[in-house]
């Protein structure tokens, strides 16, 4: 199941409150990208945050692998979770 996630950074966040998270995130994120449930990585444009594209059995199994990020611990980010399923309109 592919799931999308949007970060949300705490309005308190600052530089100086994620620096000394960010090589354990990095380390803990390369690690989930290795076993295959994060899937794809995208900046935001729009503004700060990340996009990360994740494939897990359920919502649940997902809010699991964001859970152990070191800044979701650190309640610095949240995500929005989206659960994705193929596009049905070709089926009309």
């Amino acid at each position: 199941m592919k799931i999308l996630a949007v970060a949300r950074f705490d309005p308190e966040t600052t530089p100086e409150k994620m620096r000394p998270h960010l090589e354990a995130e990095v380390e803990h994120a390369w690690r989930l990208y290795k076993e295959g449930t994060f899937r794809e990585m995208y900046d935001r444009q729009d503004g700060p945050g990340v996009v990360i594209v994740l494939e897990c059995g359920s919502v649940d199994e997902a809010r699991g692998a964001l859970a152990g990020l070191p800044l979701v611990r650190e309640k610095v980010i949240d995500f929005e979770i989206v659960p994705l399923a193929p596009f049905s309109y070709w089926r009309r």
